[in-house]
């Protein structure tokens, strides 16, 4: 039989018609009061939501942040929605919160307010706790005792006694409130991700430990700055360590001395550290910054070339040689033309 058959035969149609006025009416005002707008200057904001807050002190706190221009209506909208206990806690970021819709659809889906941090590659882990602190807010001497705390270390499974080298340099989105501890596992996790076994393979092909691709990588990252020249830089090291020669990269010294980055001199080439390439033989103990995936991949796929040195041309460029007196001639080009470029400075 139905329902309206049934209101028709009892009611008639004039209060039939009433009552759907009714309803139709409830309706609007009901969409009205949702899709109310709140006339605020904001494209974006923030908002933080404390723990417990009732939904009064909710729309107190919109109110105050002139986020809500109209509170009793967006009061009304949360009720009419059902969601007066829905609202989670935390910092929220709205976008073009313009009506009650709007504002209660993006708390009530809760996401979270994320910082952005870019870790960029050749960044050591100094460089890198620096930046979590800057970034995060987060004590940089916590984040690098963390860093080289043995136990914890191990539990991420990284095969070095600190985490220098495997903090993969890339973007992430980490939680406001997030610990050193939390923030520092997504990025060895990140690690984890790029370092497939088909590359710890191809590593243990080559006769490296993960750390000494890692190492090698690091020296690599510390000296290329091109993509071009990566693979070629790494057949340097790879054809000198072959032959048994001192690697003297660069990029180890830089990483002992305090007030790195700089011009090299002389007396930099005699300290004495195991991380010193100029004065040991092989790879240093352990990496000197943190590369990235290009630089990963040409440590383990050189360039067949036979060359033993390079030296830079001023350019981001270098000019590679197979013997010492090759090498000691570009060394001389590239005296004079330093030379003639402090004249023009002068």
């Amino acid at each position: 039989m139905g329902l309206f058959p049934f209101l028709n035969h009892h009611l008639g149609k004039p209060a039939l018609l009433l009552l759907g006025t009714i309803v139709v009416s409830i309706f609007a005002f009901h969409g009205t009061i949702v899709f109310w707008p709140q006339d605020n200057p904001f494209e974006t904001t923030q908002v933080e939501i404390s723990k417990g807050a009732s939904l009064a002190a909710i729309g107190s706190k919109l109110k105050e942040q002139k986020i809500l221009t109209n509170e009793r209506t967006f009061l009304m909208a949360v009720k009419i929605l059902g969601h007066e206990t829905n609202i989670p806690a935390g910092k929220f970021t709205l976008l073009d919160p313009k009506n009650n819709y709007q504002i209660i659809r993006q708390l009530i889906e809760g996401k979270p307010v994320l910082k952005k941090v870019t870790l960029l590659e050749g960044w050591t882990m100094d460089k890198i706790a620096e930046a979590l602190e800057t970034k995060l807010g987060l004590n940089k001497k916590v984040v690098l005792t963390l860093c080289k705390n043995r136990s914890f270390v191990s539990k991420t499974g990284i095969p070095s006694k600190s985490l220098e080298g495997f903090l993969f340099p890339d973007t992430y989105f980490f939680h406001e409130d997030d610990s050193p501890e939390n923030v520092l596992t997504q990025i060895i996790e990140e690690y984890q991700k790029n370092i497939s076994d088909d590359l710890r393979t191809r590593a243990d092909e080559m006769g490296f430990s993960e750390l000494e691709m890692i190492t090698l990588a690091s020296i690599i990252e510390g000296e290329a700055i091109y993509d071009t020249e990566r693979s070629i830089i790494s057949a340097v090291y790879h054809n000198r360590l072959k032959l048994g020669m001192k690697l003297q990269a660069d990029p180890t010294i830089q990483y002992i001395i305090k007030d790195s980055p700089r011009r090299l001199l002389n007396r930099d080439l005699k300290i004495n550290s195991p991380y010193n390439t100029y004065l040991y033989n092989g790879l240093p103990p352990g990496p000197v910054n943190n590369p990235g995936k290009a630089s990963i991949l040409a440590a383990l796929y050189p360039d067949e070339n036979d060359y033993l040195f390079f030296v830079a041309r001023g350019d981001g460029y270098h000019t590679f040689s197979k013997t010492k007196e090759e090498h000691n001639r570009a060394k001389k080009t590239f005296q004079k033309v330093r030379r003639k470029y402090r004249k023009k400075r002068r």
